[in-house]
């Protein structure tokens, strides 16, 4: 039976998180907790983003990492830029074996007036 973990992080998208996500900071100090995993970490980011739960609501027995070590990871992460990487990763994947219909693209944008002259 396959697991929350495996069932939110499938082993294809693990693999490409794996080629984008910044290696793990060294603790100088030695010591401390274990340091949770990413997957592990990436399935209670992916839970909380699509159930809608807050980070506090993070049922951590279901995952291991707290909800505040998820959203510390997503926040060094986010800093890290691992969001966009992985987002142009999947993109050049799904490119490469034309799974991409650039038809169906919309590009957005925001035009505001610059008030008192501004630049």
């Amino acid at each position: 039976m396959v697991g929350i973990v495996e069932r939110l992080v499938p082993d294809e998208l693990w693999e490409l998180f794996q080629r984008v996500v910044p290696e793990a900071p060294a603790r100088p100090q030695g010591g401390g907790r274990r340091r949770h995993g990413d997957r592990e970490v990436l399935a209670a980011i992916v839970f909380v983003a699509t159930s809608g739960c807050t980070w506090q609501q993070l049922p951590a027995a279901s995952f291991g990492p707290s909800g505040a070590t998820a959203h510390r990871r997503f926040t060094e992460w986010t800093t890290a830029r691992v969001w966009a990487k992985l987002h142009r990763l999947v993109l050049d994947e799904l490119g490469s074996c034309g799974e991409l219909d650039w038809s169906r693209c919309a590009i957005d944008s925001v035009n505001m007036r610059a008030l008192k002259r501004g630049t």
